[in-house]
């Protein structure tokens, strides 16, 4: 490629990003003039960063590597240390610039501290003068950034899982409605859509139909503990679960969501054999608990999760069993495996193959390319081709599914009770809190001796079924006599 067709390349992608984008004189115009300058006067593809921890840290690499248009102009995080990399497991922007010079990338990279944004409110700035956002905060703001980034009209990448509670699902749900209508593009890092190995099954299944009709599901994610983040002097109650997020519900949704969404989303994508929208089970019955591999006063969730997952008739009444767990000592295990009426698939990597029901003849086998493209690296690849060929791609609806699939979870193990998919939805709970603000009341608070009530199966309500406000119950009691 000659450097004129290369510069020419780059004005075409910057146009095709912001083509149909009815909205993006009008609030480039309300930035401030130096900003404004940025966004109109520029062949570049402004990239913005919202949540500056290690999973961004890798995605806005792979970003940026997928076209040589686009350059990091923007970052956003709760906390100033994230983005200088001095806070607690913080890598921040002198990581990521390192990686993108080791790459000959560095003019890529243009985020001086006046565009490096701090606080709740930070992701707003950087949405706003961007073209193009990859949004990895805790799971529990990503419907709350995703949708204001639709309303910004960009494009976005967002992480997994997209939601923790009802109200973040129909969030996510109708901001991908409106994603659509105004042709931006969107992709969830659930980047086993992206890899070869499961690609190439899903054919085998849903093309050449090698195992037949699907009858069960298997999915497991059984590995090791999580990372910790300790309390420190000074940090109000806010500040501690927003620094050790993965322990508290609203803000990670638990490890069925905040890390097995992975293995139920290939249930659910397989079962429903829909690539675009996906789908989703009817109910969810199980148990989890704590078993005591770490104490009470590091947060609230539990360290196993085992669920029965029911479909309707339109998926032939598949049943899901999955397993999540993360406890010292035992077997790791992270896969999936399909039942059908012919033949069983395995899912595992380099080792996916269908074998006959006995599951000892083998029918098909797996074999890589002899360059394998990293799953994470062609997300992005397909998300820039997409926006520059001008086809549809959004991950959101699929994304949310599987997302509200694990929370389904989650409200079957802590209360004990077989939840109602469209009764979870409808419900439209929340989780969060009230007010954004460290120093503003936290969703969950410990007792006086530190420690976090966990919730306990056959006593634990479900949200829609928890006790009525007082003054509403003295209402109807009043109503009564």
């Amino acid at each position: 490629m000659t450097e004129e067709t290369s510069d020419k390349k780059s004005k075409v992608s910057r146009r095709k990003f912001v083509a149909g984008a009815a909205t993006a004189g009008a609030a480039a115009s309300a930035l401030p003039v130096e900003i404004s300058a940025q966004v109109a006067g520029s062949d570049q593809i402004k990239i913005g960063m919202v949540g500056v921890g290690g999973r961004n840290s890798g995605a806005i690499v792979q970003n940026l590597s997928a076209n040589d248009s686009a350059q990091l102009v923007a970052v956003a995080d709760a906390f100033q240390d994230k983005i200088d990399g001095t806070g607690p497991r913080g890598k921040g922007l002198p990581v990521i610039r390192k990686q993108l010079e080791s790459q000959g990338k560095e003019k890529q990279f243009d985020v001086p501290a006046s565009r490096q944004y701090a606080g709740f409110d930070a992701y707003k700035a950087v949405i706003d003068q961007v073209d193009l956002v990859c949004i990895a905060t805790p799971p529990g703001f990503r419907p709350i950034h995703f949708d204001y980034a639709i309303q910004q009209n960009k494009h976005v990448f967002m992480e997994k899982p997209v939601c923790v509670d009802a109200k973040g699902f129909n969030q996510v749900i109708d901001a991908a409605k409106r994603a659509d209508q105004q042709n931006r593009k969107v992709v969830v890092g659930l980047q086993r859509h992206y890899e070869d190995s499961y690609l190439t099954a899903f054919k085998k299944v849903h093309e050449e139909g090698l195992i037949g009709e699907i009858i069960a599901g298997y999915a497991w994610w059984n590995t090791r503990r999580p990372w910790i983040v300790s309390r420190q002097p000074g940090w109000t109650e806010m500040e501690y679960q927003m620094r050790n997020w993965y322990h508290f519900n609203w803000l990670c949704g638990d490890h069925i969501a905040e890390q097995h969404v992975h293995n139920i989303d290939v249930i659910n994508w397989f079962v429903s054999g829909d690539s675009v929208a996906g789908g989703n089970p009817i109910s969810g019955y199980g148990f989890g608990g704590r078993a005591g591999s770490e104490p009470a006063s590091v947060g609230e969730i539990f360290d196993h999760h085992t669920v029965e997952y029911r479909y309707g008739p339109e998926h032939n009444n598949v049943v899901m069993a999955s397993q999540c767990r993360h406890l010292p000592g035992c077997d790791n295990r992270v896969a999936e495996e399909i039942h059908g009426s012919e033949g069983i698939l395995y899912l595992e990597g380099n080792k996916t193959r269908i074998t006959d029901p006995s599951g000892k003849e083998l029918k098909w086998q797996y074999r890589a390319p002899r360059t394998p493209v990293s799953p994470y690296q062609t997300e992005h690849n397909e998300l820039f081709r997409h926006i520059q060929e001008d086809r549809p791609l959004n991950n959101a609806y699929y994304g949310a599914k599987s997302s509200f699939t694990s929370v389904l979870g989650r409200l079957a193990t802590y209360s004990g009770k077989v939840v109602d998919w469209d009764k979870a939805v409808e419900s439209d709970f929340s989780i969060m809190p009230d007010e954004f603000d460290f120093n503003a009341e936290a969703p969950v608070k410990p007792d006086a001796n530190g420690d976090y009530a966990i919730a306990v199966p056959g006593q634990w309500k479900l949200p829609w079924d928890k006790a009525a406000p007082a003054e509403e119950k003295k209402g109807k009691d009043k109503k009564k006599a």
